[in-house]
C-alpha cells in the first residue's frame, strides 16, 4: 500500500544516524578517511555520508550517496568506506548502500570542505 502525501509529510528524506551510539564518533573518522580521488576532501565533509545507524551488536548500515551517479568511482567508494568503518574497534558486520535520493548538493557539505574547495 502506498504512502498518502499527508502520511509523508514531515518524513526525513534522509534517515537519523545513531549519533548517540558510544561507537559513532569514532566511524565517522573512519568516513573522513575515505577522499573522492577528485576532490581533495573527505567524502564525510562533502556530506556524502547520510545515514550512519549502529546497532547494539556492532552492525552498522551507512546510507551514502556520490556527487553523480557517472562518478568514476562509484563501484569503488562503497567498498572503501565498508573497509574503513571495519577497522573500527567494536564494528562487527557493516553494509554500505548507495542511495541517490536525495540528491546531494553542494549545500551538504561541511564549512570545513566549503573552505577548502574555494566556495567561501
Amino acid at each position: 500500500m502506498d504512502a498518502t502525501p499527508e502520511q509523508l509529510e514531515g518524513t526525513p528524506l534522509i534517515r537519523p544516524s545513531s549519533t548517540d551510539h558510544p561507537l559513532y564518533d569514532s566511524i565517522v573518522e573512519a568516513c573522513r578517511s575515505v577522499h573522492d580521488p577528485e576532490i581533495p576532501v573527505n567524502i564525510y565533509d562533502l556530506g556524502l555520508i547520510y545515514t550512519i545507524d549502529i546497532t547494539s551488536d556492532g552492525h552498522v548500515e551507512v546510507a551514502m550517496s556520490l556527487t553523480a551517479p557517472g562518478c568514476p568511482v562509484a563501484g569503488e567508494m562503497p567498498g572503501w568506506v565498508a573497509d574503513a568503518v571495519l577497522g573500527v574497534p567494536g564494528v562487527a558486520t557493516t553494509n554500505v548502500e548507495l542511495v541517490w535520493e536525495p540528491q546531494w548538493g553542494m549545500d551538504m557539505m561541511s564549512d570545513e570542505a566549503r573552505l577548502e574547495l574555494g566556495f567561501m
